[in-house]
């Protein structure tokens, strides 16, 4: 059996790339490590699919401490030749650690590393392995792919402490089914004394079979022999693909555990247009996170705000309501828009959102090539509310692929026109110019007021809304502010409506009794004594219906829809009718607005929700009066101040 071994390449006469030119040719990008390492990886994996083939492809991150059964393995087999300097190798450090920390991100479902393993032979299309292994800078062969000149190879080098990677894939030769592995290190060029004298290296190392005239991979069992003595994990009987394994890794002083929660979400980001399915179709690729075994789920975008607006965004793009963007001169189809405005809570930011720089508030468009992997979220202006937001995807046409790859950083992160000549920047500015103008008759306000109506446009913009409004007096009821177990006070009220200001630690009036007669036309005039007793017909004397608000009103975000809640209860007891009466009030001034100008929306009720969750969607509900918390659900007008009433009557029983 071959003994893997390193080898360090020294400068050939005719010169070579210094380890260190090569590490920095990803620039200094604004996005992290990790996120790095999820675009650039996934892009090659997405690059690396069969042709032809509809198969899904598996993508998963796997982050281990390496056993204590695989541990000298590790000390035994990566440290046979290494060059004695630390400074120049600091895999000695990573591997003489008391604990060895591993990443490794592997495809299934794709080619994997196959074609010639020496770069002066790979002369035909089939070249993956030289063009990981051995070349550096090589453009594309892959049609609508993500990546453009191979440069996302380097962020598995940047990754790891010691700069170093072991590549195990398996791939399909004219022999059959082959399992390769080799090790690779990129780190610092060196001078290193030997039998010859001082000798300059490129600090660029090779592991793996040394006994020819060239660095070559384990090839086969022997491959499959030294994959088991290390833990790595194995090939199905027919499966194909590549595992990348970083020794050491960068986790950006996450915890493991904690590294692979971000990870999960950074997918869930990045990659969200490929965990879509398409009709019948199932997703373009599977994702999945895992530390020393224990997964970490990928959220899904579809049930994760704010990506599910997005989503949203992505099928208004893809279906008849997306917007075609062109330039006028020189006239060119650029691509589609698809973009959807909600009323929304505000976000509470993570550290991946925050990456992004989506904070609080959704006000961004996904920029995306034909292969759908997330380029950036483009910032366009803020809405005028704090509750409200909106996503947008714009996908390039397939004819202006090559113009957008060419406009992209080593990192793939941002579209910049200024790096390229005219007329291909013009149809770059012309994209940007383009959102913006839709981006901006999205947020503008229309519509004409009614005769009799305010004048002032519906589209208020608060970065709140309203408190609620006592109910009516007669059949309305009367209202208590405070939440139970509270001590607020509200301020007094008055003139029809109003409610008794002081509370106690029950949430109820002192004297919390009011008038509803039997017979309407013998109701006590509220303006006199709103909380006086009142005798009916037969002389018993009853408690006005009234509604008690639990708390402010606030949002619930349910799928792809956003209501406005307000909770409530009826602390009188006996069957009980509630409706509630909505409107749009003008931040300011006090105006509120029921008729709405032409074109535009008003809140509307969605339901009454009981405390089991049980929706009724009547516009009036029957409810038992008592300690039972119920919820008014309502859809708010986009770009508005809500304000609600429930108000409430008692039901007659014979």
């Amino acid at each position: 059996m071959t003994a893997p071994r390193w080898f360090s390449q020294p400068y050939p006469p005719e010169g070579a790339s210094a380890a260190e030119g090569i590490r920095n040719q990803l620039g200094r990008p604004e996005l992290d490590l990790l996120t790095i390492l999820v675009r650039e990886s996934a892009q090659n994996s997405w690059d690396a699919r069969r042709p032809g083939s509809a198969d899904v492809v598996d993508y998963g991150i796997d982050i281990w401490t390496v056993g204590a059964g695989h541990a000298n393995a590790w000390r035994e087999l990566l440290l046979a030749g290494a060059p004695p300097a630390t400074k120049a190798f600091p895999l000695h450090d990573s591997l003489k650690r008391g604990t060895i920390q591993v990443l490794a991100v592997s495809d299934r479902g794709t080619r994997g590393l196959g074609g010639p393993t020496r770069a002066d032979t790979a002369v035909g299309p089939d070249r993956d392995f030289v063009s990981f292994v051995r070349n550096i800078g090589e453009p594309r062969e892959t049609p609508l792919g993500g990546g453009t000149y191979g440069f996302g190879k380097g962020i598995f080098y940047l990754l790891s402490k010691s700069g170093t990677v072991l590549v195990h894939s398996r791939c399909r030769t004219a022999r059959g089914l082959e399992t390769r592995l080799i090790g690779c290190a990129l780190w610092k060029s060196y001078v290193a004394s030997g039998a010859r004298g001082d000798r300059r290296h490129t600090g660029r190392h090779w592991w793996g079979d040394t006994s020819g005239d060239l660095v070559e991979p384990l090839i086969g069992r022997e491959a499959e022999a030294v994959a088991r003595r290390l833990g790595l994990k194995p090939f199905g009987e027919d499966e194909t693909g590549t595992s990348i394994v970083v020794v050491d890794p960068h986790l950006d002083e996450l915890e493991p555990h904690a590294a692979a929660d971000y990870l999960a979400e950074t997918i869930s980001w990045h990659l969200w247009p490929k965990m879509l399915s398409h009709g019948a179709a199932p997703p373009a690729m599977r994702f999945s996170v895992r530390c020393n075994g224990m997964p970490h789920p990928v959220p899904d975008p579809r049930e994760t705000r704010p990506l599910n607006l997005f989503v949203s965004a992505h099928a208004k793009m893809s279906g008849p309501d997306g917007q075609d963007l062109a330039c006028g001169n020189p006239k060119r189809h650029l691509g589609r828009l698809g973009l959807v405005k909600r009323t929304m809570p505000p976000l509470e930011p993570s550290r991946a959102s925050r990456m992004l720089g989506v904070e609080d508030l959704v006000h961004h468009v996904c920029l995306m090539r034909p292969a759908e992997l997330v380029v950036t979220y483009h910032a366009g202006p803020k809405p005028p509310s704090e509750n409200l937001g909106y996503a947008g995807v714009f996908r390039a046409d397939k004819s202006m692929d090559e113009i957008y790859a060419k406009a992209e950083p080593p990192t793939h992160d941002a579209w910049h026109p200024q790096s390229l000549e005219r007329p291909e920047s013009t149809f770059v500015q012309t994209t940007f110019r383009r959102l913006s103008e839709a981006l901006e008759g999205l947020l503008t306000l229309g519509g004409v007021a009614r005769p009799g109506s305010s004048e002032v446009a519906l589209g208020a913009a608060s970065t709140f809304f309203s408190g609620l409004v006592g109910g009516a007096w007669g059949t309305g009821g009367d209202t208590a502010y405070s939440k139970p177990g509270s001590t607020v006070r509200r301020p007094p009220r008055t003139g029809p409506g109003s409610a008794d200001p002081g509370t106690t630690a029950g949430g109820l009036t002192p004297d919390a009794r009011t008038a509803f007669p039997s017979d309407h036309s013998s109701a006590v005039d509220p303006s006199t004594d709103p909380t006086a007793p009142s005798r009916g017909t037969e002389g018993a004397v009853r408690r006005r219906p009234r509604v008690q608000y639990v708390g402010d009103p606030y949002f619930d975000d349910r799928g792809e829809d956003s209501f406005l809640v307000q909770e409530f209860c009826l602390p009188v007891s006996g069957p009980q009718r509630v409706r509630v009466d909505l409107a749009v009030t003008l931040p300011g001034t006090g105006g509120r607005e029921t008729d709405p100008p032409v074109g535009a929306s008003m809140p509307t009720l969605v339901g009454w929700e009981d405390a089991g969750g049980r929706l009724t969607t009547s516009e009036t509900c029957v409810i038992g009066g008592g300690e039972s918390v119920w919820r008014a659900l309502v859809r708010p007008a986009p770009d508005t101040m809500t304000e609600i009433t429930v108000k409430v009557e008692a039901v007659q029983t014979p």
